[in-house]
């Protein structure tokens, strides 16, 4: 049996007004052109960036008369356009039979502020999922957005496990600990931001904790730090072009891969890490020699 995935992760451009519907349209044709190009490319699961439909600039909504911040006021927002969109996503996405991530806001019960979300539309174009983001910036939370439940999200295609994290979600090596200890095989990471040290922590995620990673950027902060795919053990496999412009980064995901990085990664440094993480050492310490006990003698 393979077990193998080709994933494809995009940098699609990202509109930061949630009140301009066109601009809103323009970014859903864009990303339901690149799912095209992903499915001639025979992937089988696309990612693309945080807020993918809209990632709303901060001095767009939540501008005060003097210029400082106030909370945020959403009642501008397109949000018949927004779900016209994700529902055309979907049904691209049955008729291409590509899984498809994509980052978009979903509106709560009033006066709730909205989820900053990641929904996860299946090859047979249902929505099997949705990912809010937990971690949230302190501007987030303060005049944004509402955070979402603890939980995390994992969900499989051809047997392959992916997690799913926000942006910011990249500081906090907790939940990339925690996805390993779910048996995730990769972790999806989609983001709107301008930060190549993001993207290195991204990286070192698969150092660490020995899966893939997925990384997606907005396409105008692409000459920076590219999408692209990280390996088991840290390499980076593909990247998009540096060049600000709409594109994909294409690898395959193998779990029986011979790269000697990879099998390394998956086969051998993996499950020692669990053991060491699991009282491995407990048995062979020294905990009765008083050589041991003691730390203020040569």
């Amino acid at each position: 049996m393979v077990r193998s995935l080709r994933l494809a992760v995009a940098q699609s451009t990202v509109p930061e007004d949630p009140m301009d519907r066109e601009a809103i349209r323009g970014a859903g044709e864009e990303v339901r052109a690149l799912m095209v190009e992903a499915a001639g490319a025979a992937a089988r699961l696309v990612q693309f960036p945080e807020g993918a439909l809209v990632y709303p600039d901060k001095h767009v909504v939540a501008a005060g008369p003097d210029g400082t911040l106030m909370p945020a006021d959403w009642s501008g927002a397109a949000w018949d356009i927004l779900r016209e969109e994700a529902e055309r996503i979907a049904v691209l996405a049955g008729e291409l039979g590509l899984w498809t991530v994509f980052g978009s806001l979903h509106p709560l019960t009033p006066p709730a502020r909205p989820h900053n979300s990641l929904y996860v539309v299946s090859d047979q174009g249902r929505l099997v999922a949705r990912y809010d983001k937990r971690f949230l910036s302190h501007t987030e939370l303060s005049y944004l957005y509402t955070p979402g439940r603890p939980e995390p999200t994992v969900f499989e295609v051809d047997g392959i496990r992916f997690g799913l994290a926000v942006c910011i979600e990249a500081n906090f090596p907790e939940l990339f600990a925690e996805y390993e200890q779910l048996d995730v095989d990769c972790v999806l990471v989609s983001v709107m931001v301008d930060d190549p040290a993001r993207a290195t922590v991204a990286q070192a995620y698969g150092t660490l904790y020995n899966y893939w990673l997925g990384y997606a950027v907005p396409a105008q902060y692409a000459a920076n730090a590219p999408s692209g795919i990280v390996a088991p053990g840290g390499r980076w496999l593909h990247r998009a072009p540096a060049d600000n412009r709409p594109a994909l980064a294409i690898a395959d995901l193998n779990l029986d891969s011979t790269e000697p990085d990879i099998d390394m990664a998956i086969r051998y440094a993996r499950p020692w890490r669990r053991l060491a993480r699991a009282a491995l050492y407990a048995d062979h310490r020294a905990d009765g020699d008083p050589r041991s006990l003691s730390r203020t003698e040569w």
